[in-house]
């Protein structure tokens, strides 16, 4: 049903469809609009045989969400910035388990100092746990991408993080298709899970694992991640076949990425979130001016689809990659994923890491840094609008 709704109560709504049998919850900034919104439905019975726990921290959720799904039940959190640190503990456990929780995390900065704005350094430091990691370019794919997650979580037996910018868009008013339960329920068949704790034939899980089977273990959870990546094309078709639209938006390429203008481009911009909205109307500018240009942009982060975007770049002349986080001391960190992609191509590629702590990343600043970019003005890490005046000499 289309309406119009902040991006939080659609995913609380979408989460719904999935029929959660476990939902655990510690309140921060910006997700909690969507788990008041899931309290308030499994307090109303609109989600039957849920239960709702609001827990004493962000890593009682994770360890309740582990708990919960190694007994066999669905189960979701959501999260944010500090509070996504404070679970890291139990965040790898989860992968580490193959237990098929979804998460949200509402993008948002980790301070020191304190901000509570978006930008992607919080999922970006987890970006080795082993969780898929999924970026929603506006609120419409957020909604999609959960009802999805849950599916591919089931699929491969591995957990998903549904990444979306924090305020810009949880707590955005726009027109969404909300999904329907039937839908819902045609897409997502009832949960069964590969490994589930019975009481009557006891087990231990997560014991301890020494050298000797070490390496096995953590080249299982590679291989869970590549079963992923070779799922979510098929997954797409299905979804759309259920939907009439696919879940990562209109310009879905498989699934992976979505894809505006790329084919025969000189220059494309590579991105992930919300972004991209704001990449393609300038891009639409640009062309109309005669700019040969196109935007990428990265729907699954985690896997990482290598293959599909050396397709889609590999006859670009230069690729910017415009990132919302940085590795200090180092530079981009979707960055050096997209040179692995690119090697051995003749293509100029630099960084540009923009909107950190929620600044505005505004057109006419895009316009000026693509223009550089393309002049070779510009240097191969560049922080967009930076104020060299506040800096200390």
């Amino acid at each position: 049903m289309r309406k119009q709704i902040e991006g939080s109560q659609a995913i609380a709504q979408s989460v719904a469809t999935c029929r959660p049998g476990v939902i655990c919850a510690y309140p921060i900034s910006p997700q909690t609009h969507i788990v008041e919104a899931l309290d308030d439905l499994v307090r109303r019975g609109r989600i039957e045989h849920c239960e709702f726990l609001n827990v004493e921290s962000e890593f009682g959720a994770m360890s309740v969400a582990i708990g919960a799904s190694a007994a066999g039940s669905r189960v979701y959190t959501a999260t944010a910035s500090q509070g996504l640190l404070y679970m890291v503990e139990a965040v790898y456990n989860a992968s580490g388990l193959g237990l098929p929780i979804v998460m949200t995390v509402a993008n948002r900065a980790i301070g020191a100092p304190i901000n509570i704005w978006n930008d992607h350094t919080d999922a970006m430091s987890q970006r080795d746990s082993g969780w898929i990691q999924l970026y929603a370019q506006d609120n419409q794919a957020a909604a999609d991408l959960h009802i999805f997650a849950f599916r591919l979580a089931e699929r491969v037996s591995m957990p998903v993080m549904v990444c979306m910018d924090g305020f810009v868009l949880t707590h955005a008013m726009e027109q969404i298709d909300v999904p329907e339960q039937e839908q819902a329920d045609a897409f997502l068949t009832p949960f069964v899970p590969r490994q589930k704790l019975d009481v009557d034939n006891p087990v231990s899980i997560g014991a301890m694992v020494g050298p000797e089977a070490f390496t096995e273990v953590r080249w299982l959870a590679h291989h869970k991640q590549l079963e992923a990546l070779a799922a979510i094309p098929g997954l797409a078709e299905e979804f759309a076949g259920v939907f009439g639209r696919r879940a990562a938006g209109p310009n879905d390429h498989l699934g992976l990425v979505t894809d505006y203008y790329t084919e025969g481009a000189e220059t494309v911009v590579v991105a992930l979130g919300a972004t991209i909205g704001t990449l393609e109307d300038v891009i639409d500018e640009l062309r109309e001016a005669g700019t040969s240009i196109g935007v990428l942009g990265i729907t699954s982060y985690r896997p990482f689809p290598s293959a599909v975007i050396r397709e889609r770049l590999q006859h670009a002349k230069r690729v910017i990659v415009l990132e919302r986080a940085f590795a200090v001391g180092i530079g981009g960190v979707v960055d050096a994923d997209i040179r692995m992609s690119l090697m051995g191509l003749d293509i100029a590629q630099n960084t540009v890491v923009a909107g950190l702590g929620g600044r505005a990343i505004t057109r006419a600043s895009l316009r000026d840094i693509i223009a550089k970019s393309i002049a070779g003005d510009v240097e191969p890490l560049t922080f967009l609008d930076l104020n060299e005046g506040m800096i200390p000499a």
